[in-house]
């Protein structure tokens, strides 16, 4: 029971989508809870900011709410492929 059929079995070609599948997920899933413990205002992790209660914060939400990636897909179209999309519903 050497380590050698395991890794023969598991390190092929047809793997490595998979891999790479997983580890993309496990990264933003590692990013979200960065970003969660980091900036979230609901989250507070040292004692002095516990001690505060519930805080009225409306603006840090909204700060946090709207971030950078949401800023740039509120002005852009809800197609997934808009030129193919007009030309099947745009008659020429």
């Amino acid at each position: 029971m050497g380590g050698a059929p395991a890794v023969n079995r598991w390190l092929r070609p047809e793997v490595y989508p998979l891999f790479v599948t997983i580890g993309v997920a496990v990264g933003i899933c590692g990013l979200q809870l960065i970003r969660n413990i980091t900036t979230n205002p609901e989250v507070r992790v040292n004692k002095e900011r516990r001690a505060a209660g519930i805080l009225d914060n409306h603006a840090e939400g909204e700060q946090y709410s709207q971030h950078v990636v949401r800023k740039f897909v509120r002005t852009k179209s809800t197609e997934i492929m808009p030129g193919i999309n007009k030309w099947f519903s745009d008659p020429q």
